[in-house]
């Protein structure tokens, strides 16, 4: 496969970690991509994937790191937690903390709260975008950089596939967010969750039009976004979709 692979990888707190069942279930294809678009958990995995790290090295870093928990309690503040341990995380694992110290091109994405704007990131200081990417509002105090404050980047964009169109001959998008619809009861800790990838669903499936393979495994939103305890779990549930999609993507790919 000649093709030049590029790759879009939501956001999703632990359920990123979906992301790593499917880059290592594209790796036993035979697919590695070229150039990688990420918002906040895709972002993040995005990052230490592009540095050379193995989907399984991923999983142990976020699982002995809890890279998706919520830890550095601050009382107070815009936010509730501070990102410093993933800052730690970030530099331990990347320690050349450049854009252009990766080995795959990423884009980065997060959100100018202060403009409401889309901030884009591709290129010089790795770990201030990475923890504004991530930056969950109302969890997480923003993150100062940039002449601004940066959240969330699945706030503004959950799938930023338009950074990468024109980079790559075809579009792998990766969504881990899909919704169960089948409940009867719902927790109040899970309404802000729901009601946040609801409002947001709209769009991705609108731009999954944009990707060559769109990669959604269903029922994601039974996984909590800060539970690393099943960590593994939802690495496999990634991993087994995406193998079960082989025939689908190596015929949509060699077209």
């Amino acid at each position: 496969m000649n093709k030049k692979i590029g790759l879009v990888l939501s956001g999703g707190g632990a359920r990123g970690l979906a992301h790593l069942g499917v880059l290592q279930a594209l790796k036993e294809i035979g697919i590695k991509p070229s150039i990688i678009s990420g918002t906040s958990a895709g972002a993040l995995i995005g990052a230490l994937y592009a540095a050379g790290l193995s989907p399984l090295e991923i999983l142990d870093i976020a699982t002995n790191a809890n890279l998706f928990s919520i830890t550095s309690l601050e009382i107070g503040k815009s936010g509730v937690f501070n990102m410093n341990g993933l800052e730690e995380t970030i530099l331990k694992y990347i320690p050349i903390n450049t854009f252009e110290s990766l080995h795959i091109p990423l884009h980065v994405t997060a959100t100018d709260i202060i403009h409401g704007v889309q901030k884009h990131y591709h290129e010089g200081l790795l770990s201030k975008p990475l923890m504004g990417s991530a930056c969950v509002p109302l969890v997480f105090k923003p993150i100062e950089y940039d002449n601004t404050l940066l959240l969330d980047g699945g706030i503004l964009d959950n799938f930023p596939v338009e950074q990468i169109q024109g980079k790559c001959d075809a579009i792998i998008g990766v969504h881990v967010n899909s919704i169960s619809k089948k409940i009867e009861h719902i927790q109040m800790k899970n309404m802000l969750d729901r009601s946040f990838h609801f409002s947001l669903s709209h769009s991705v499936y609108v731009k999954s039009n944009l990707c060559d393979v769109f990669i959604d495994p269903p029922e994601m939103s039974r996984f909590g976004m800060f539970d690393m305890s099943i960590a593994t779990e939802i690495m496999e549930f990634g991993y087994q979709y995406t193998v079960g999609m082989k025939e689908e993507i190596e015929r949509i790919l060699n077209d």
